[in-house]
């Protein structure tokens, strides 16, 4: 299973949202580049970045990404605004792995198929699901889509990933997401990456026996220090102990 280290961005600086909400961000006082160069240097084989300002529609972060991808020295998986071929094109042209869309694959979904056979193994879904509702817009508005139904309509394209959020877990650290995600996991067909899921070192060891589980995303848990990335890479490396069987 990979571990993905992930930051995000506002106006330049690393931050978390206070229960998910764009307009209440906490900052971290840390050089967004040193902590990402430090993932590296821990052993982390990707990292994430997530664009806040590009979610709400500004490219204020573009050159600080660009700055990332060309000193972090390992892939970087891109999330935020990206609603236009263009903008894809850019992420690509900056070294960028992957790009992560979301709301614009609830909202024109045959555009994002197509993008994913233009950029194939490239493009990531992302589904972030509250209460069972696909939500779009930075978590702000309820979809019609049911989650399964998002999954399974994509299940044809070249994705490099899906990507499944359970945001009442990651605003809150329920331990209620791992069977959120592990149920949506059984409706994908490319690998799924966990969000919002770990809060602890026990959290990447259950998450091991998901199936369809290929990765997950630590962001705050990092940040706050209740889990050390060398531990967490280490737990996630090693093989899967026998699971007993039940008559």
């Amino acid at each position: 299973m990979i571990i993905y280290p992930t930051i995000e961005l506002m106006k330049g600086r690393c931050v978390s949202l206070w229960r998910g909400r764009l307009e209440d961000p906490q900052g971290w006082d840390v050089d967004p580049v040193d902590v990402s160069k430090s993932f590296a240097d821990a052993g982390a084989e990707a990292m994430h970045i997530t664009d806040l300002d590009a979610v709400a529609g500004s490219d204020g972060n573009a050159s600080l990404i660009a700055e990332i991808v060309r000193k972090v020295g390992i892939p970087v998986q891109v999330a935020g605004g990206y609603r236009t071929q263009e903008a894809i094109d850019r992420a690509f042209d900056i070294g960028a792995a992957r790009v992560v869309m979301g709301t614009i694959a609830v909202r024109h979904s045959e555009w994002v198929k197509a993008m994913a056979k233009y950029y194939p193994d490239q493009i990531v879904l992302a589904v972030d699901v509250l209460n069972g509702q696909v939500m779009v817009d930075g978590w702000r508005e309820a979809a019609i889509i049911a989650p399964e139904t998002l999954i399974e309509e994509f299940a044809s394209a070249p994705l490099a990933a899906v990507k499944i959020t359970d945001i009442y877990n990651d605003v809150d650290a329920t331990e209620s997401s791992i069977a959120v995600i592990a149920h949506l996991a059984e409706y994908a067909r490319a690998p799924v990456i966990a969000s919002g899921a770990v809060h602890s070192i026990d959290d990447i060891a259950r998450l091991k026996y998901v199936p369809n589980i290929a990765g997950t995303l630590i962001g705050r848990a990092l940040v706050r220090g209740t889990v050390d990335l060398k531990e967490a890479l280490a737990v996630a490396a090693e093989a899967k102990g026998k699971v007993a069987e039940f008559i």
